[in-house]
């Protein structure tokens, strides 16, 4: 990480690491989004899928969407004493891999943050429902 990250994060609250984070992620820029966590935490994806970088995420959605993008409502910030959970609460809109717009696809994300980094994250959204309603399926 370069040293301009580091000193960016330092200054940062919880929140806010959280926030850059999936900004970055948004771009998509995996590599700067890594910035953010601890080398080696674990993103649990949608249906229970786990990734050890940023990459992992970028990647699978790339198959999902031709792009997508978080509209973030809010962080919900619970402070532990070692520990800070954080909960990003939104919805997702952009185009499926088909370029059929979408939006108000609901999500959360659940991100630990320690000492000013991401060390755990978790990502649930209605994708999978959404694309068995679009085949016909009632979800």
């Amino acid at each position: 990480m370069s040293t301009a990250a580091k000193a960016e994060r330092k200054g940062m609250s919880d929140a806010e690491v959280v926030e850059a984070y999936l900004t970055a992620s948004m771009i998509p820029d995996p590599d700067a989004a890594s910035a953010y966590m601890k080398p080696g935490t674990i993103i649990t994806f949608t249906g229970g899928r786990e990734f050890d970088h940023p990459r992992g995420p970028t990647g699978f959605n790339a198959k999902r969407y031709r792009w997508v993008k978080k509209q973030m409502d809010r962080f919900d910030v619970c402070p532990g004493a070692e520990e800070t959970v954080v909960y990003s609460i939104g919805t997702l809109y952009g185009e499926w891999i088909d370029g059929t717009p979408f939006e108000g696809n609901r999500y959360v994300d659940r991100f630990v943050v320690r000492g000013g980094q991401i060390v755990k994250m978790d990502v649930w959204n209605d994708s999978a429902e959404r694309i068995l309603l679009q085949r016909g399926i009632e979800a």
